[in-house]
């Protein structure tokens, strides 16, 4: 499975927890923020921030689930009244870096592997963000 999928269609996630993003609450990267606090119960020293949420995404140590996708709908809003636009770019390659850094973890008693996918609504603007920043995800 790609690190990225764009569908309506959640039967192929059969066995994932599925956290739902709303595009509509998620307009910026603060807000994204708070969501994904919120659906992945990020421990209270999340600093709603790319690095604090590159370190929260890297580690779910706290979440007993092993396959986990993040479903985001009204994905043609998602992060769109961002100030910096170039912000949006950063922070799609930074969760399909996580999810492909997933797939290597070599589990241990320290390390619980995730098994992580990023779903997103379908939308032009979406397709567009992936296709120019050569992310590959399948369209089901």
């Amino acid at each position: 499975m790609s690190n990225f999928l764009i569908t309506n269609n959640l039967d192929s996630l059969q066995g994932y927890q599925i956290i739902t993003i709303d595009g509509q609450k998620a307009h910026t990267l603060r807000g994204f923020y708070e969501e994904m606090a919120k659906g992945l119960q990020f421990p209270e020293y999340f600093g709603f921030n790319l690095d604090s949420f590159d370190e929260m995404l890297n580690d779910l140590s706290w979440l007993d689930q092993e396959k986990i996708a993040i479903y985001i709908t009204n994905s043609e809003l998602f992060v769109e009244k961002e100030r910096n636009p170039d912000k949006l770019p950063t922070l799609l390659d930074l969760l399909d870096a996580t999810c492909e850094d997933w797939k290597w973890v070599e589990e241990d008693d320290d390390v619980k592997k995730k098994d992580l996918v990023v779903v997103f609504s379908p939308s032009e603007r979406i397709t567009k963000l992936l296709d120019s920043q050569e992310i590959s995800y399948e369209l089901r």
